[in-house]
């Protein structure tokens, strides 16, 4: 049964979005679908601070639109009460036309993301050149991680936890969701997701040498991953 929902754009509707991402990073299944696609381009604007959840998970599908796209198919989400997504992303008609703009009856050849701008082909373009001049490989493809992070004890700040982990940054590494999962015995796990380009970030060089060193392994005991899909 696919998933509904109803005005994401009221506080009633933004309230469920947020309690149904609380234990999910995606709208349906473990890595970016077009079910995210839909649900972030029904949004009149990203959901605010209050909403923590939706927050983080609308910032994530953003950065990923941004960098790699998404081509999951998803399992089917519906959004009523909100403009649907050709109407959200299209360009509004002149006011003084005369004519009707003609219909496309083929929804699924509509862009979502509207043509590369001058600006966008100039910073490929200088990124390719730059990339050359180093003697760079051209980057190969990219990849969703979903990975688990043990902290020592029921003790550990979890807050501090994760932004130790975030504060790792480096060229090719773009962290996402993050949710908290009961482990038992009152201690919990970080479970967050990332996105990173194959050529330049290895995920176990990440771990071994970023994630579990001082001062980080100060909170985190050991890392795992869940889930690996090539975007």
């Amino acid at each position: 049964m696919a998933v509904a929902f109803n005005n994401v754009n009221s506080d009633s509707g933004l309230n469920k979005l947020d309690e149904y991402l609380l234990t999910r990073s995606y709208i349906t299944g473990y890595q970016a679908s077009k079910d995210d696609i839909t649900v972030y381009s029904s949004l009149a604007k990203p959901p605010s601070a209050a909403y923590v959840n939706a927050s983080r998970w609308y910032k994530h599908i953003d950065a990923l639109l941004r960098i790699s796209g998404v081509s999951g198919e998803g399992a089917g989400v519906t959004v009523e009460g909100s403009a649907p997504i050709s109407e959200a992303v299209a360009t509004p008609p002149a006011a003084d036309s005369k004519a009707p703009a003609v219909e496309d009856d083929d929804d699924d050849d509509v862009d979502l993301f509207g043509e590369e701008t001058e600006e966008e082909k100039k910073a490929a373009e200088e990124r390719a050149a730059a990339l050359k001049a180093s003697g760079k490989k051209k980057e190969s493809g990219k990849s969703s991680v979903l990975m688990d992070v043990k902290p020592w004890d029921d003790e550990t700040d979890m807050k501090k936890l994760e932004e130790a982990v975030r504060g790792v940054q480096m060229e090719g590494l773009t962290w996402g969701a993050a949710k908290l999962v009961p482990v038992g015995y009152g201690i919990k796990k970080l479970q967050i997701m990332l996105t990173i380009v194959d050529d330049l970030v290895s995920v176990d060089d990440l771990i071994e040498n970023y994630l579990t060193v001082e001062p980080i392994n100060e909170y985190v005991q050991s890392c795992d991953i869940v889930a690996f899909n090539k975007i």
